[in-house]
């Protein structure tokens, strides 16, 4: 058997070896000087950025909320108000079956499932310590149940927070509005740094048109936290600022009286101040309770508000559109006057019908058998169809547009309130362009009496109203009347619109048939004079709701409630010197003079009588 032995190389490898150790002492001295030039950009370069970062892992910027403004009618009593309310809150961190806890809770308090929904999503939103709203606005009486079983509930505590609070409900509920909690949409169009650590906002009303004012300023408070972001200690605060105070010029007694006044029906009612724009009623029946949506209503309330089919939550004296009926025939006649295409002694013989030449159609008068000879006077104070089918007719559309437009019909009022509709006031054009059609002689008809394509909010005919008690004069309508900020107290600014040059005697002459509508002997509104030492100029109005074929009679008694004639009435006074001036619009009411002007009547006795 043959050995065989391996020559070793010692030198070779005694040059491996320290090849080896050269090459792991250069990487070492290599790692040693990244240590070292890290080091160095950490305590020199970089000292000044890595200590601010440090300081705001430390020292957190957290917001507080500022106190909400308050919101007074025209006497300094309160419509919205912050009141203080108890709230069941939970930290997740310190509840050890978050699941078991809600159930239980949920059975004692009859806490709804909306309100654990979202209690969920603001979970998800913030972190485990922070105290998260499961309840608002706790009862005593859950109160006292809670306080009995707390200590079957580790985590869970009642805090008191400020609320808003709508005392007189339904009554203020469209004009004044309501807050409620922002949503994702709200969040992308508002400032995020002025509405970090708020919860609501404006959602409709007076508090969502002037929401910057009545939100305040929010402040912020520093304060010392440890690595998991919990509470060490308050370092210093800047105190937040509190939301201006809105003084509205809105009268309570009067609304409340409005609102009563229409009972069992719906409609509206809007009053102004002829002389400063002021709005002193601003109703729309039916309301709703706007305190549920300030911490969220329940889907089933909701969805019962929304498919009623009274709308209770539709603004209609805001938003309303109505044929204005003959509450338009005073502005019609004015028209004529200002023309020159008739005068006061211009008198026709109505037989209760009207004809266009050459077609045997017949436009009806109110009054079947008609009311004889009648000049303008007598057609504004009976109210006489025919008499305005055949003004207008004389007149032409574009006439009778143009002049209705100059009142501001067609048209916004600026009222400092969102949401307004501009109602719709005919034309050729506009026929042309929205229905694509000619315009008909019969529609120029029926438009000289409020009826057809004509329509008009309340607002929009209170503020008309108001133009014409003041000759001409331009009244912008506004809630608004001070501003209180801080220690200061501003009105602000009113913009106003053109004046409507109107020949002094023909507006008296309108204004003289307007009065014997009230105070005459044959006038349509002649039940509401009784009791009174002034004089009110008044014109009543009834809008049809369907319409009456040729052949057929309107017998009120066999027509559906919801299909019978809007009652209107619009009127200011005193006539000679007139200081308010009024819209009232009943839905389905029926007749104007029995059943709007008395609720125009009452209001106007009570303002007038408090100014003196």
């Amino acid at each position: 058997m043959v050995r065989r032995f391996t020559i070793k190389d010692n030198y070779l490898e005694n040059r491996l070896i320290i090849n080896r150790v050269v090459a792991a002492l250069v990487v070492i001295l290599f790692l040693n000087l990244l240590l070292v030039g890290r080091l160095i950009y950490l305590q020199i370069s970089g000292h000044e950025h890595y200590s601010s970062l440090s300081q705001n892992n430390r020292i957190k910027i957290s917001p507080l909320q500022p106190t909400r403004g308050l919101i007074f009618d025209r006497q300094g009593k309160i419509l919205a108000q912050n009141i203080t309310t108890y709230s069941l809150e939970l930290i997740p961190e310190q509840v050890d079956n978050l699941e078991e806890t809600l159930s239980g809770l949920q059975r004692l308090l009859d806490i709804d499932d909306g309100e654990i929904e979202q209690f969920r999503k603001l979970r998800k939103r913030n972190k485990p310590f922070t105290s998260i709203p499961l309840k608002w606005r706790m009862t005593e009486r859950e109160l006292a149940k809670f306080s009995v079983r707390r200590f079957q509930f580790p985590g869970a505590e009642v805090h008191a927070r400020l609320a808003r609070n709508y005392p007189y409900g339904d009554i203020f509920a469209h004009v004044v509005g309501y807050v409620g909690r922002i949503n994702e949409k709200e969040l992308k169009s508002v400032d995020p740094a002025a509405y970090r650590g708020t919860n609501h906002i404006g959602k409709t009303g007076i508090e969502a048109s002037y929401e910057t004012l009545l939100h305040g300023k929010v402040g912020y408070e520093e304060i010392e936290t440890n690595a998991q972001g919990r509470l060490i200690n308050r370092l210093g605060q800047i105190p937040p600022e509190a939301g201006a105070n809105l003084h509205l010029t809105l009268d309570i007694q009067m609304q409340k009286a409005a609102y009563n006044g229409l009972g069992t029906h719906n409609g509206a009612v809007v009053a102004i101040e002829t002389k400063t724009g002021n709005i002193l009623v601003f109703t729309s029946k039916p309301g709703f309770d706007p305190n549920p949506f300030v911490h969220g209503i329940s889907a089933k309330d909701y969805d019962q508000l929304r498919s009623s089919s009274d709308q209770p939550l539709f603004d209609r004296a805001l938003r309303g559109q109505y044929p204005p009926g003959s509450t338009v025939k005073p502005f019609i006649g004015l028209a004529g006057l200002e023309h020159g295409v008739v005068d006061m002694k211009h008198s026709i013989f109505c037989r209760g019908f009207y004809q266009l030449p050459n077609v045997s159609h017949k436009y009806r008068d109110w009054k079947t058998w008609g009311h004889g000879h009648v000049d303008m006077n007598a057609a504004i104070t009976q109210s006489c169809d025919v008499y305005f089918y055949g003004l207008a007719y004389s007149l032409g559309i574009e006439r009778l547009s143009g002049f209705l437009k100059k009142f501001g019909f067609g048209s916004k009022t600026g009222i400092d309130l969102g949401g307004e509709k501009a109602g719709l006031l005919p034309s050729r054009k506009w026929k042309r362009q929205a229905r694509n059609e000619p315009w008909y002689p019969g529609e120029t008809l029926i438009a000289g009496i409020g009826q057809g394509f004509l329509q008009v909010t309340p607002l929009q005919l209170a503020k008309a109203t108001a133009q014409l008690a003041n000759r001409g004069k331009a009244v912008r309508p506004h809630l608004v009347r001070r501003i209180e900020h801080k220690t200061e107290s501003m009105i602000p600014p009113q913009r106003f619109s053109p004046d409507i040059q109107i020949d002094p005697r023909n507006a008296e002459s309108i204004i003289r048939a307007m009065v014997n509508v009230v105070h005459g002997d044959r006038g349509t509104a002649r039940s509401i004079s009784n009791g009174i030492d002034y004089k009110i100029a008044g014109k009543t109005g009834t809008a049809q709701v369907f319409t009456v074929k040729q052949e057929e009679n309107y017998d009120e008694s066999r027509i559906d409630e919801k299909l019978r004639d809007h009652a209107l009435f619009v009127a200011f006074a005193p006539a000679h010197d007139p200081r308010i001036a009024i819209a009232v619009v009943v839905e389905n009411g029926g007749h104007g003079g029995s059943v709007a002007a008395p609720i125009a009547r009452d209001i106007i006795h009570q303002y007038l009588g408090r100014e003196s």
